[in-house]
């Protein structure tokens, strides 16, 4: 049995590719690519969650492209807000149950609207994994 006293916090990924609403979409898929993530949450100057850009936000560029002839413009035009969130003292098993119950593959977790980390549902099997052996 796994216990509720295992959190958020001490799986979640506390290093990550941010971008700002301003940045170009084009550059931000290319980061994207480049680092193997399929989003990366959309943060203001003070590190507020606004948005998040996911692989399916960047669909609407080539679709865009494909029938206006116009490649970029900024993230903000693209991406996804109103995210749902996650608070770090949130325990693993609430957030099993969450992952179950959404087609989330990842969660932002805030501080007061802040972004402090992300959590996957990798992370999530990791916490398992670790239990598990313990």
């Amino acid at each position: 049995m796994i216990s509720k006293s295992v959190l958020v916090k001490d799986y979640m990924a506390r290093t990550l590719v941010t971008f700002k609403a301003d940045t170009d979409v084009l550059d931000a898929v290319h980061v994207l690519v480049k680092n193997r993530i399929a989003g990366a949450p959309v943060v203001d100057d003070s590190g507020t969650l606004i948005g998040m850009l996911s692989e399916l936000d960047c669909m609407k560029v080539a679709l865009h492209a494909g029938y206006h002839g116009d490649w970029g413009g900024p993230v903000s035009d693209y991406m996804s807000d109103g995210v749902q969130t996650v608070d770090a003292e949130m325990s693993i098993v609430d957030l099993a149950q969450l992952f179950l119950d959404t087609t989330y593959r990842r969660f932002p977790v805030v501080d007061k609207n802040r972004l402090i980390g992300q959590i996957s549902r990798r992370d999530v099997l990791r916490a398992l994994e670790h239990l598990a052996k313990t």
